[in-house]
């Protein structure tokens, strides 16, 4: 349980489609290139299959080029060899098995035994031993699908299609810190539209307004999540690959900053509800300054999703949280009304957060705060 209310009307369910449509706008653009090439990779390796070998339907070709490849731009060329190798592995014991011994349930266990054991043998990689048993499996439980150029007619579709994606993996290298810098710029700039939204619903009391920032930033989570997760792949392929060590720092701060954001968006959202029931309350309170601080607290997050985007040092959105902090005091900002106060005393937290996201020290950003 959030404590969290259930989205009421067509208003919610407004802000929710407008979230989604701009997280899916956001992983298209991410993964239009990736596809792009994968799919001129299949294409290759289907033509190289059909017209260079004579195969009437190289189905494994392209299926061996797509599955190394895949849709991300995280192609580290260890990954995409583990990938290519399990498949032609797979594939070659599965044409070997049903040319020489039939097919049936016996004969699918026996090559799926001898293609995981086979895989580990060569590498300790998981991806190469998933599929090896997977295409293993498709060859003796499939025999006709695609059955063309003698006895290991598919094992050969399958490897032009690995070598076809080695190839566009070799020549197109990627750079590890291209994901996580889109997705967390979509992410902080999902905080920074539910703040600016917030602050209105706060200027004008305006319950909907205030609701609808609730809505969204309830439905900001899946990028948040799909950011950490990028952040924290990115970080494991710089451990391992030498030609992405070097961005090793960046990566570390990119997933630190994911992380405090995370939270930066939990207390906007605690600063929503809270809000929710002081524009509703009479009688009317005056709450233009705490708007005022929201709005700078978007315009940040706007300046810290920028930085993000480019790997730059977040000098903007630090300075301009770092004068925000220093004016966050309740007593000065809402004299005499404890309710606005409350409301000042939630955007301290959230200034703290996206302070440490813009590489504050959590001790200096406590301590910018003016004492209570």
């Amino acid at each position: 349980m959030t404590g969290e209310p259930a989205p009421r009307g067509p208003s919610a369910v407004r802000v929710q489609l407008a979230a989604r449509v701009r997280q899916g706008r956001s992983r298209v653009r991410t993964a239009f290139v990736p596809v792009l090439q994968a799919v001129v990779a299949a294409g290759g390796a289907y033509a190289i299959s059909y017209h260079l070998l004579g195969h009437t339907a190289p189905f494994f070709a392209p299926v061996s080029a797509w599955i190394a490849l895949g849709f991300t731009a995280d192609r580290d060329l260890r990954r995409v060899a583990e990938l290519a190798v399990g498949v032609a592995i797979g594939v070659g014991l599965g044409d070997l098995v049903v040319h020489g011994i039939g097919t049936g349930p016996w004969q699918v266990a026996l090559v799926l035994a001898g293609a995981a054991l086979l895989a580990r043998f060569l590498d300790r990689g998981p991806m190469l031993t998933t599929q090896a048993g997977v295409q293993a499996i498709v060859i003796v439980g499939l025999p006709a699908v695609g059955a063309a150029g003698g006895p290991v007619g598919r094992w050969t579709d399958a490897l032009v299609g690995g070598l076809v994606a080695l190839a566009v993996a070799a020549l197109t290298p990627s750079d590890p810190r291209r994901r996580p810098r889109a997705q967390g710029r979509a992410a902080v700039e999902e905080l920074a539209g539910m703040l600016r939204l917030l602050a209105r619903g706060l200027r004008a009391r305006s319950a909907p307004d205030v609701e609808d920032a609730l809505i969204r930033g309830r439905a900001s989570q899946p990028a948040l999540d799909e950011w950490q997760d990028a952040a924290r792949a990115a970080r494991d392929l710089a451990r391992v690959s030498p030609g992405s060590r070097r961005h090793r720092t960046e990566l570390a701060w990119v997933g630190q900053s994911a992380v405090r954001v995370d939270r930066a968006v939990r207390n906007a959202r605690v600063l929503a509800r809270r809000s929710l029931a002081t524009v509703e309350a009479e009688p009317p309170h005056d709450l233009g300054a705490v708007a005022d601080a929201v709005d700078r607290a978007a315009l940040a997050a706007d300046a810290l999703a920028a930085a993000l985007a480019t790997g730059a040092e977040p000098l903007r959105s630090r300075e301009e949280l770092l004068r925000l902090a220093a004016e966050l005091d309740p007593f000065t900002l809402t004299p005499d009304d404890w309710q606005a106060q409350s409301l000042v005393l939630l955007i301290r937290s959230l200034v703290v957060d996206l302070l440490e996201a813009s590489g504050v020290d959590a001790r200096t950003a406590r301590e910018t705060l003016p004492e209570l």
